[in-house]
């Protein structure tokens, strides 16, 4: 099971690869569905660099999700269960108050 959760991984830090260099933005849900007028007010780069570091963090509770399995054990899952989520919680609160990401006239 351990091995399973590590192919899981694989995907989750390619996309954190990805977006730490600034690109991929359409793989940010909610950013791609907007228009392109909307997507001008946007600083795209800072968006993509700021969701890369989040999905190394949740590429980072996976691995501890595995090697909770291969070693059985279950505090290393429980570290990795409150990490993902307040990494999900902050960067759910995080990007969305402020308008961070919004481009500065």
């Amino acid at each position: 099971m351990g091995v399973a959760i590590l192919i899981i991984l694989i995907p989750f830090l390619t996309f954190a690869i990805i977006l730490s260099k600034g690109k991929g933005a359409f793989l940010i849900a909610g950013y791609n569905t907007k228009s392109d007028s909307e997507k001008a007010l946007y600083d795209e780069v800072a968006l993509c660099k700021f969701m890369g570091k989040t999905m190394y963090g949740i590429s980072f509770s996976i691995l501890l999700f595995a090697l909770s399995e291969m070693w059985d054990k279950q505090v290393l899952f429980i570290i990795g269960l409150i990490l993902i989520l307040t990494i999900i919680i902050f960067a759910l609160v995080y990007t969305n108050t402020g308008n961070r990401f919004k481009k500065k006239v």
